[in-house]
Order: structure tokens, then C-alpha cells, then sequence
């Protein structure tokens, strides 16, 4: 059996990068990626296109030698680094090792993901808007296949191994799983002819393809990669506003007269600067015209659990708007009574100096 095994990594950089004015990444100029498209494809949809650039090669003692490396660029302040390891083996069980493989010097592969993402950053640093801390980034490995060793239906191959399937993309050797666990494994899976297949998981995928050619279907699993990548962040960056909100709205920290209005100010653009992240990244996998590969992006978002991740952005932006709505009417309010105080005061004053007058 031949093949690659693609370790998939998305980092979160920035909450923005100006694609438009990048013009150089690691010293070479990037290209926009192209996704082929069905003739059916609507003319006027917009597929979106990441800046691309191919990285220097790693040596490592698995499989042919050498791993390659390739960046992409997304305007929503991704930066995805993808690694592609060639193989020839006599069985998935051989396969087991490339979970978690290291480079020839004993540098694992997501530490080397890592440096090569630093060095992108240094790239783009006056293209990046707010840049990130560089957190542990998403990661996700595709076992991808293009020889089976002779077998020419896929469908037929992947149901003959299933339980194989199950405990590679399981990291789980000596058949150790139950005949439970290895239906769940296999569960969810897509096919579009004989010649090609695929099993999604939550941490891995198995994808045959006997034609050869898999950009479209690693680009459709990079991209939901990424979207559960930024639906964490997202999350993460609610926890800790909502904290705040929640700080304020407890401790009654604002000031009669908006003291604190700067406060306020800092949770509304929070709310925008998250709403229009929320939208971006929802929006991201409108490239998918072509049916089948709508069908593999549902399937991916089923196992990333996309919809939930989403929804609960979407109930924590609701909660901070109401938090945000609670505390700015409470200020209005207080402003408005000190302001009618005022009022009466004057109102006072002005009767007092007519009596002195008279």
C-alpha cells in the first residue's frame, strides 16, 4: 500500500491578516490556491482562495525520508501549516507510528510546525491586525491512499478492514477496541465512486483515493480544521469578556456619571470585533460548490461537532450583549436621575433669587 499521511495545523495569529498586501513569505511569493471546480459550480459564487507558499522539507527516519511542508494563509488570522509524508507499507498496523512522529534530529513534528508558523509570523507581522500569542494550534492527521496493493474498490476495501481502519485512526494497536467502538469509528464515512472513500474521526481521517488526486478533499478537512481552531478562540476570548462583564455588572465598579464608560466602550467593540470573526469564519467554507465535497465538509463539521461549537459563540455573544444592554441602561438611568437632581436644584435656585429680588 502506498500513500501519504498529512498532519494538518491550524494556528490562530492574528484576528486579521491584510492578504491583499502581503507580498512576500518566507522570501518566496505566494500563490492564491486554486481548487478545481465542477462545471456545475454557479459562475458568480465566490470561492475563497489562501495565500499559499511551499516551506522547506524536514528529513525524518519514517516513511520515504521527507517530510513536505506547505503554508496557507487566511485572511481571518489563520496561518495552516500542512505536512505531507510519503509511505509505502504492507499494512495500516505500520502506520500506527505516524501519529505522533519526530523529525530525524528527534524534533516532533508539531514542534516543527511550530518554529515554521514563527517564521511565517516574522513574514507577515505588518500585515497582521492585533496579533495573537502563539497558542498550541489545532492538529489533525489524514492517512491518505492511493495503492491498495492490487484492490480497485475502494468501498469494498474499507468495509473489508474496518476494524484496521478503526484502530489506525484510533492510535489503538492489537485489536484492542470493541466491535462497538470500531462501528462508531467507522460511521461516518463518504464515497463518491469504486475508486475512492473516506472515514472521518475526530482526531484523524483515512481517505482512499485510487485516482490520485486529493488536494480538493484535505483543502474541504483543512478548512473545518481551522473553523473549530477559531470557534475555540472565540470561545476562549467570550470566557474571559464574560468574566469582566460579569466583574463590572457585580461589584457596581461604574461610576454614577459614566465614569467607566471606557469599560463599556471596550465591551462593545469586543462585541462587533467577535460578531465579524463569527461571521468570517461561518462564512470561510462557501467554496464548497461541488456537491460531494459539501457532503464531506458535513461530515467533517458532524465529527468536529462545528454546529455546537457555533451555537454556543452565538448564545455567549447574545449573553454578552444583554450583560453589555444591563449596564449601560443601569449608567443611563443613574445619569438621567442625577440629571433631573440638577434640574430641580437649578429650578430651586432660580425660585430663591426671584424671592430675594422681590
Amino acid at each position: 500500500m502506498r500513500g501519504e499521511v498529512v498532519y494538518l495545523f491550524a494556528f490562530d495569529v492574528a484576528n486579521e491578516i491584510a492578504t491583499e498586501r502581503v507580498g512576500e513569505i518566507l522570501a518566496a511569493r505566494p500563490t492564491k490556491f486554486e481548487l478545481p471546480t465542477s462545471p456545475a459550480l454557479p459562475r458568480d459564487l465566490r470561492i475563497y482562495r489562501p495565500l499559499t507558499v511551499e516551506a522547506s522539507s524536514h528529513s525524518t527516519p519514517l516513511g520515504s525520508g521527507t517530510i513536505r511542508s506547505l503554508v496557507r494563509v487566511y485572511q481571518i488570522g489563520v496561518v495552516s501549516v500542512v505536512m505531507r509524508l510519503a509511505f509505502d507499507v504492507g499494512s495500516l498496523s505500520e502506520l500506527l507510528n505516524c501519529h505522533e512522529p519526530k523529525l530525524a534530529d528527534g524534533v516532533p513534528l508539531s514542534t516543527a510546525a511550530r518554529a515554521l508558523c514563527e517564521d511565517v509570523c516574522r513574514s507577515l507581522r505588518d500585515t497582521m491586525v492585533e496579533p495573537a500569542l502563539l497558542a498550541e494550534p489545532e492538529a489533525y492527521t489524514v492517512f491518505c491512499l492511493t495503492d491498495l496493493g492490487g484492490a480497485t474498490d475502494a468501498g469494498a476495501w474499507t468495509t473489508a478492514h474496518r476494524r484496521e481502519i478503526a484502530e489506525l485512526i484510533a492510535a489503538a494497536p492489537s485489536s484492542t477496541l470493541s466491535d462497538m467502538q470500531v462501528g462508531e469509528v467507522n460511521r461516518v464515512a463518504r464515497s463518491y465512486n469504486v475508486s475512492d472513500a473516506m472515514i472521518i474521526d475526530w482526531d484523524a481521517a483515512v481517505v482512499v483515493e485510487l485516482d490520485g488526486y486529493l488536494e480538493d478533499v484535505l483543502y474541504v478537512l483543512e478548512v473545518a480544521n481551522l473553523q473549530l481552531e477559531e470557534y475555540k478562540v472565540i470561545d476562549e476570548r467570550l470566557d474571559s469578556f464574560l468574566d469582566r462583564a460579569y466583574d463590572d455588572l457585580g461589584k457596581q465598579r461604574y461610576g454614577v456619571l459614566g465614569r467607566y464608560s471606557s469599560t463599556l466602550a471596550a465591551l462593545r467593540l469586543i462585541r462587533v470585533d467577535l460578531t465579524k470573526l463569527n461571521d468570517e469564519v461561518t462564512h470561510i467554507s462557501k467554496f464548497i460548490g461541488d456537491w460531494y465535497l459539501a457532503r464531506v465538509y458535513l461530515a467533517a463539521a458532524e465529527r468536529f461537532y462545528l454546529s455546537q461549537w457555533r451555537q454556543s459563540v452565538e448564545n455567549r455573544l447574545g449573553q454578552l450583549d444583554e450583560l453589555y444592554s444591563v449596564v449601560d441602561g443601569e449608567i443611563n438611568n443613574r445619569r438621567m436621575v442625577w440629571l433631573e437632581t440638577l434640574i430641580v436644584i437649578f429650578f430651586a435656585i432660580d425660585l430663591l433669587m426671584l424671592w430675594f429680588k422681590e
